[in-house]
């Protein structure tokens, strides 16, 4: 069976080629080469990995932009503000070097795992995801656009150009932390992202994000509520209780029962809270 691949070096020819025909969309790879399990695709292939305009890490005065090609190193390495410390911290968990160095921040969203350690974080920063076709541009929640356990809005002729952060959610600072059986190379049993601005002693705003206890990442309102305008003191993170993760469906399975699922979240909740309290009283936290 003859390959059907391509590898455009221009945006503008990868959308006419997604217009015409149905592609799977190849970038870091570290995700589809493993689902093929050896085998050679049989499907065909949009190689996007020569596009130069889509791997960059940029800040403007409304937004900071991760491009579709910018990997976890990329990420890690760039001088973001605090409140991307928590996606930083996410990308050194995410495998090795050597798969950090490949794999892209949107291909970890686009995966749609329930595990994906950069969409907690991406969350807790309002992040949108941009889509560009043939028919235009338009940009995405990211809470709207994973729908499901690997299944997002992207259309048949769509290709994710960027994630996008708005400049009013680039403050204050931020955390991630996860569980799993062992330190590294793990899918997670629980992880959570926090980001939070504490302003004259009292937390401001809060963002409280958990992933791998529920079939999509997701945002905790109630639990945020419970300690915005609380004094940022030690202790307050106790304030949160189980009652406030009600939202989240943890499953049983080979790594964790769902009883210890909402019993590690909460604690991993509470922990990040008070370390990110810590350094948001620290010099050099971004305020507007």
């Amino acid at each position: 069976m003859s390959l059907n691949y391509a590898r455009p070096q221009k945006l503008e020819y990868a959308l006419d080629l997604l217009r015409d025909s149905d592609w799977t969309i190849l970038a870091g790879g570290t995700d589809f080469y493993p689902a093929l399990a050896g085998q050679a695709p049989s499907f065909p292939v949009l190689d996007i990995t020569a596009i130069p305009d889509l791997r960059s890490v940029s800040e403007t005065s409304d937004e900071v932009r991760i491009g579709a090609l910018a990997t976890w190193t990329d990420v890690i390495t760039s001088p973001l503000p605090p409140a991307f410390k928590a996606l930083q911290q996410a990308g050194v968990e995410v495998g090795s070097v050597q798969i950090q160095n490949r794999a892209t921040v949107a291909g970890n969203v686009c995966n749609a795992s329930p595990a994906a350690d950069g969409v907690p974080p991406l969350l807790c920063l309002d992040a949108q995801v941009e889509l560009l076709s043939h028919r235009g541009a338009r940009r995405v929640p990211l809470e709207k656009y994973i729908q499901g356990n690997r299944r997002t809005q992207c259309a048949g002729d769509e290709l994710v150009s960027a994630i996008v952060v708005p400049r009013p959610s680039i403050t204050g600072t931020s955390a991630f932390r996860k569980l799993g059986a062992r330190r590294y190379l793990v899918i997670s049993i629980a992880m959570v992202a926090i980001r939070i601005e504490v302003a004259s002693g009292r937390v401001e705003s809060l963002s409280i994000a958990v992933g791998s206890c529920s079939e999509v990442a997701m945002r905790l309102p109630a639990a945020e509520k419970a300690i915005v305008g609380e004094l940022a003191s030690k202790g307050v993170e106790a304030k949160i209780e189980q009652q406030h993760l009600s939202a989240l469906l943890p499953i049983d399975d080979i790594r964790s029962p769902a009883s210890y699922r909402r019993h590690a979240a909460l604690q991993l909740i509470r922990h990040t809270i008070a370390s990110c309290i810590e350094d948001a009283e620290a010099p050099g936290v971004l305020h507007e």
